[in-house]
C-alpha cells in the first residue's frame, strides 16, 4: 500500500488509506490549519528527531469512554488524601517540556521534538491544546496535554514526577468529560498504563463514525482556566 507525500494545501487522504500498521502519509507541515485538519480527520503525527513528519491513523484505535474510566484502589487513596491539587492551562509550556524531557524507560528517546513543541504551544494560544497539571507544594508534578474538539479530546502525552500524580490529572480530565458530555477520550494507540485506566480498542471505522458525531458540536475553544481540589 502506498504512503501518501503531502501537497502544500492542508489535505489528508482518508485514513481507510494507511498501511497495516496505521502510516497513511509523509511531509506537510505543522501548522495549525493542517494539524486541525488532520485531528479533524482522525489522522495524528508521530516522528522522530531524525524522520520526516509522518502522519498516522492506526486500526484498531484505543478511546477511553469517560464512564468506563477505572479507578483504582490506590488511586482512590490518593484522591481522598487530597495530595494534590490539579489546574487546566495554567502551566501548558511547562507540560509539554516535561513531557518532553521525561524519561521513560521502555522508550528510546522522545517523539516530542521541538517542531512538535513549538506547533501545539500555537495550537494553545489558539484555544485549541489544553494541559491538565498536578501541583503539589506549588511544584508541578504531573500533568498532560492534548487537543479539544467538538465534544471530544485528544490525548497525546503525560508524565509524572510523583507517585500518581498523572492519573490525578487523568481522573479530572475524565470527570470534565463526563460533565462536558464528552463522547470519549482518544488515546491513539494501547500501552499498559492507558488500558489499566479503561481505554478500549475500537476499528478504525467506528472511530471515525464516533469522531465524525463529535464534531458535530460546538469547540470549546478557549483557556479551560479550572481548578480541582
Amino acid at each position: 500500500m502506498p504512503i501518501y507525500q503531502l501537497p502544500e494545501e492542508p489535505i489528508f487522504p482518508h485514513p481507510n488509506e494507511a498501511t497495516s500498521d496505521g502510516l497513511l502519509a509523509i511531509g506537510g507541515d505543522l501548522s495549525a490549519q493542517r494539524l486541525i485538519a488532520a485531528y479533524a480527520s482522525g489522522i495524528f503525527p508521530w516522528f522522530g528527531a531524525k524522520d520526516p513528519i509522518l502522519w498516522w491513523s492506526p486500526n484498531p484505535r484505543m478511546v477511553l469512554f469517560p464512564d468506563k474510566f477505572k479507578v483504582s484502589k490506590s488511586l482512590k487513596q490518593t484522591l481522598r488524601s487530597q495530595k494534590y491539587k490539579v489546574t487546566t492551562d495554567k502551566a501548558f509550556v511547562q507540560v509539554i517540556a516535561h513531557c518532553r524531557s521525561i524519561f521513560r524507560p521502555d522508550q528510546n528517546g522522545t517523539w516530542i521534538t521541538r517542531e512538535i513543541e513549538k506547533a501545539y504551544i500555537e495550537l494553545h494560544k489558539l484555544g485549541l491544546a489544553h494541559s491538565f497539571e498536578a501541583w503539589h507544594n506549588n511544584e508541578l508534578v504531573g500533568g498532560l496535554y492534548g487537543i479539544s474538539l467538538g465534544n471530544t479530546f485528544f490525548g497525546e502525552s503525560m508524565f509524572h514526577k510523583a507517585n500518581d500524580a498523572s492519573k490525578v490529572a487523568f481522573y479530572y480530565l475524565n470527570a470534565l468529560a463526563i460533565d462536558w458530555g464528552f463522547q470519549f477520550i482518544d488515546c491513539q494507540i494501547p500501552n499498559p498504563h492507558l488500558i489499566s485506566l479503561g481505554a478500549e480498542e475500537i476499528s478504525r471505522d467506528d472511530f471515525l463514525d464516533m469522531l465524525h458525531a463529535a464534531l458535530l458540536h460546538k469547540t470549546r475553544q478557549g483557556t479551560w482556566n479550572l481548578l480541582f481540589e
